[in-house]
């Protein structure tokens, strides 16, 4: 860990108030040690991951970090608040604050060193070292894990105490060995365990590692798989065959869930495993003594599904409707990227040769290296084949949510044979779930042990894709083809009052949950139309996007016009929301909504929808998914795109700032409440 944290990087007297200049304080000795490279940058990814689920841990530590291609060399910083910083844990204010930044494309063993951190964070005596040190070299060196420096031989009756002080630990050492043989002689509890988080730097191995101590603690014997950044090492299969429950601590799908099953589960967001490790493993013991078994490999929660802090109760007791959305946003999720790399580059395509290019011959045998259209509909062929991936990928993921690997083939083949029939979109979700289905009905039919090695590989996707495809190629394909033409000339012929009221209704979507369910239900919508644009399709892409920016550029604007209505640490969010509105990340308005849903949420919703609205009434289009006010030159009516996402932002601000104002009350009316709980005087 030497290359990791040095001394520079050490601040043991941090007067940081929030979390946001404790991030600038840390980042900035990053910054002149030239670990990071651009400041504003990599803290914007900092505040966005943030944004995501706060970092503060019980037991006074925050660990904000992030992945940055502002980062040159995986960094660690150190700081050591006295009054305390808030990063959102249960126990209160962190003192103890690191600060990890890893290069986008970080390796493994730099993580793996990062996970051996986020362990030795569960140890007291770590924390308690840090704590008692006064010297940035020796508390750098305590971090990086080196041996501390022999201490002088001790002369006479010191020599004597320090002797029998061994003598006494040797005895205490032989004494717990006695007590461990005898509970040897009965068999624990056996749990194995499975911890992960979006980012897979630190949560992860922190869940780990409180796991494990509470199972010491408790007699139990726990065994933790973590499906992090630094490597996924399957458990042992007789460790799991052995276990007699199991606890799943994660934010991301669990993979090869289906090893899993017949076991007793706790499924809880990662969260939960660090800050209530007892409870789960006594949750465990409870459902293998009542024995609930989870019943299919598809139990689990959906990826980015909460803050993870969760009753513990899992998805095998979920609704089908919260199921039906886990599935379909596992589709999603594994398709956006393709429809991002597609969509921009087809985008990029346009703009150097215009929309004529798509009809260009094939660069394979038509390619002219001086010619800029040759280049472009180089762009617009790779582009266009990232989105021949898009609907089997939809199908694909969507299957493999339900049913792990043995669905991936089916999924596939049917989103394929949706393209075939001219199914569409539509065409891959009804063949994704048809394929989890048959996949999940095939698996619970009994086989001979002899069969069992060659189901998942061979017997189940050979049956399965061939039901599949006949189901989607005779039964359902033409009837979706139909349905999907319906609705893309619904969408073309659109105009008017009809377009304004689909445009409101995306915008109220994608600005109710900011990231949530519903935002991510009308984002799909917008990027299954890119598969075959349409001027339809279009525009209710461009709609979606330019509401979703509103939320956070909203609340950065009402931070900067009205600053005596927002606490210091909404004011450093503020300004972090005017990068993350502009990128088209809604996220970024979320510790607004956290902190003052009633009066936050209503008023970005009324902005969104005048946004969505004026963008469809406007006709403004857009063919990339992503990039917010970075892709305008792309987009059809720009000047007036731009119009209506300053018209909603506004609204939004003047909403929020009217509903804060009104609900102040006399004593709020002295002052603000700062950072640290003093009264701000408010300005005339």
């Amino acid at each position: 860990m030497s290359e990791l944290i040095t001394a520079d990087l050490v601040d043991l007297d941090l007067s940081a108030t929030t979390k946001d200049t404790a991030a600038r304080s840390l980042a900035e000795r990053m910054v002149a040690a030239h670990r990071v490279t651009d400041l504003d940058g990599f803290l914007a990814d900092v505040a966005a991951r943030e944004a995501q689920m706060p970092t503060g841990l019980d037991g006074g530590i925050g660990i904000p970090h992030c992945r940055s291609e502002h980062v040159n060399a995986p960094t660690l910083a150190f700081g050591r608040s006295g009054a305390g910083i808030d990063f959102g844990a249960a126990d209160g204010p962190a003192d103890l604050i690191f600060l990890i930044a890893a290069p986008a494309g970080a390796d493994d063993d730099h993580l793996t060193i990062l996970s051996g951190l986020a362990r030795r964070l569960m140890d007291p005596e770590f924390t308690t070292a840090l704590r008692a040190g006064t010297d940035p070299r020796a508390v750098a060196a305590l971090i990086r894990g080196e041996e501390p420096p022999e201490e002088p031989e001790l002369e006479g009756a010191e020599a004597e105490a320090g002797k029998q002080e061994q003598e006494q630990e040797q005895a205490e050492t032989a004494t717990e060995a006695a007590g461990g043989t005898e509970a040897a002689e009965s068999a624990p509890f056996r749990i194995v365990a499975v911890t992960s988080c979006p980012t897979g730097i630190a949560h992860t191995y922190m869940a780990a590692e409180s796991l494990a101590a509470a199972g010491r603690a408790e007699g139990v014997e726990v065994t933790v798989e973590t499906q992090g950044s630094a490597g996924f090492k399957k458990l042992d299969p007789a460790v799991v065959a052995a276990a007699d429950a199991v606890i799943w601590a994660h934010d991301v799908e669990v993979r090869e869930k289906a090893r899993f099953r017949g076991k007793p589960l706790v499924d809880v967001g990662v969260k939960a495993g660090i800050n209530r490790p007892a409870e789960l493993i006594a949750e465990a013991r409870r459902k293998a003594e009542r024995g609930e078994i989870a019943a299919a490999p598809d139990t689990g929660k959906a990826a980015g599904s909460g803050d993870g802090d969760g009753d513990g109760s899992g998805a095998d007791h979920a609704h089908f409707g919260v199921r039906l959305r886990t599935y379909l946003m596992s589709g999603v999720s594994y398709m956006v990227p393709f429809v991002a790399a597609g969509g921009l580059l087809i985008a990029l395509s346009f703009a150097i040769g215009g929309y004529e290019i798509a009809s260009a011959k094939s660069v394979a045998d038509h390619f002219v290296w001086g010619e800029a259209d040759s280049w472009a509909a180089l762009l617009n062929q790779i582009g266009s084949a990232a989105f021949g991936f898009l609907v089997p990928v939809l199908a694909g993921y969507i299957a493999y949510g339900m049913a792990d690997r043995p669905a991936l083939v089916p999924g596939f083949v049917g989103g394929a044979i949706a393209l075939t029939v001219n199914a569409g979109f539509l065409g891959g979700l009804v063949a994704g779930l048809l394929a989890g289905a048959v996949v999940m009905a095939v698996q619970r039919v009994p086989v001979h042990a002899t069969l069992r090695g060659i189901m998942p590989v061979l017997v189940i996707p050979l049956i399965a894709s061939a039901t599949v495809g006949f189901l989607m190629f005779i039964v359902v394909g033409k009837p979706i083809a139909s349905l999907q033409n319906a609705l893309t000339d619904w969408l073309n012929g659109l105009s008017g009052s009809n377009a304004v009221i689909l445009g409101v209704v995306l915008g109220l979507m994608m600005c109710f949950d900011m990231g949530g369910p519903l935002n991510k239900v009308a984002y799909a919508f917008a990027v299954g139309g890119l598969a075959d644009p349409t001027p339809g399709s279009l525009k209710v892409m461009a709609a979606v996007m330019a509401a979703g920016m509103v939320p956070p550029l909203a609340m950065a604007l009402a931070t900067t016009v009205r600053k005596r209505l927002f606490t210091k640490t909404e004011r450093e969010n503020g300004r972090a929301a005017w990068v993350l509105g502009a990128s088209f990340i809604t996220e970024g308005a979320i510790p607004f909504a956290a902190a003052d849903p009633l009066r936050v949420i209503p008023s970005v919703m009324a902005g969104g929808a005048v946004t969505g609205a004026l963008s469809m009434a406007f006709g403004a289009t857009l063919r990339a998914p992503h990039g917010g006010v970075f892709v305008v030159p792309l987009i059809g009516e720009p000047f007036l795109y731009l119009l209506a996402i300053a018209a909603g932002t506004l609204v939004a601000t003047v909403l929020v700032v009217l509903l804060k104002g009104a609900r102040r009350t006399a004593p709020e009316a002295a002052g603000d409440v700062g950072a640290d709980g003093s009264r701000v005087p408010v300005a005339a």
